[in-house]
């Protein structure tokens, strides 16, 4: 047996699918499958019950991830230490954020970057929803948030705007039940726009809704109805007519933020630097 053996057991527990580990370990389905078989029959034990939804740990499991869980973690610190004593500008790049922040800000500044840092990798991940820094699922950060977490470091690079946009108004303009309404989703209702709506719009006018904000865009875009739309997406569509101002209480601050201990690696200091520069007098960041 070795490390990597039980490094495998760990991603499967943690995704709870072989699919979920093979992501997240850059492998195969069969590879991961391979290496979970073989450490069950050195251990002579099974540690998994396999279930069409994912895989779910037996005792043994549990007692076996339990007992690892502080060495993983010590992995991770040693990777992250060592890593950081790496000032050459190359190598790769993990970065993460949302579908609304990709394409109208962090691509262009992405291609930038890859110009004068050509043996830097970046790989990017959009996910609307944290990835652990900590467990180093992503290196960098860009995120809108009001409350960042506390383990992570970073800057804030300014704010996004939100505001009622349609592709015909009525009048009067604010007469806000007299649309239909593009709405956040369940995934979504804990959004600040969720809760807007909820208070100004009755429900008899939600007509439609959409897990993603840009979803919604696209949505407001085809005629669907009205809808609370970041201006970042709103108003590089040029059929789309905002209402009324941005209320304030939907400002969301975007945060460009890494874990501590990579603050010292060159390229992660390198691109964080650059982001901050590149980002921070965007006009969509008012």
């Amino acid at each position: 047996m070795d490390w990597d053996d039980y490094r495998y057991f760990v991603a499967v527990a943690d995704a709870g699918s072989l699919s979920g580990a093979a992501r997240r370990l850059g492998q195969s389905h069969s590879t991961i499958l391979r290496r979970l078989d073989k450490l069950e029959a050195a251990l002579a034990v099974r540690l998994f019950e396999r279930f069409p939804t994912g895989y779910v740990s037996t005792p043994a499991g549990d007692e076996l991830l339990a007992l690892l869980a502080p060495l993983a973690q010590q992995m991770v610190d040693v990777e992250r230490q060592i890593g950081g004593r790496d000032a050459q500008l190359a190598g790769d790049i993990r970065i993460t954020t949302t579908d609304t922040l990709l394409q109208p800000l962090l691509l262009p500044a992405l291609a930038a970057f890859r110009g004068m840092y050509p043996g830097i990798r970046l790989q990017v991940t959009v996910n609307n929803s944290f990835l652990n820094l900590t467990q180093r699922e992503a290196d960098v950060a860009l995120r809108p948030t009001n409350t960042p977490p506390d383990n992570l470091v970073g800057r804030k690079l300014g704010r996004v705007r939100t505001a009622p946009y349609s592709v015909v108004p009525h009048d009067p303009v604010d007469d806000w039940s007299a649309y239909d309404w593009v709405a956040p989703d369940e995934a979504l209702a804990h959004l600040a726009q969720a809760r807007w709506l909820r208070e100004h719009v009755p429900p008899e006018r939600w007509v439609f809704s959409s897990d993603t904000l840009v979803g919604m865009a696209a949505a407001v875009e085809a005629g669907v109805g009205a809808g609370m739309l970041l201006c970042l997406l709103a108003d590089a569509r040029p059929g789309l007519v905002r209402l009324a101002p941005p209320p304030p209480a939907l400002d969301t601050d975007v945060w460009l933020l890494t874990h501590p201990d990579l603050r010292r690696v060159g390229r992660v200091r390198a691109l964080t630097d650059f982001l901050a520069t590149a980002l921070a007098g965007h006009p969509a960041l008012s």
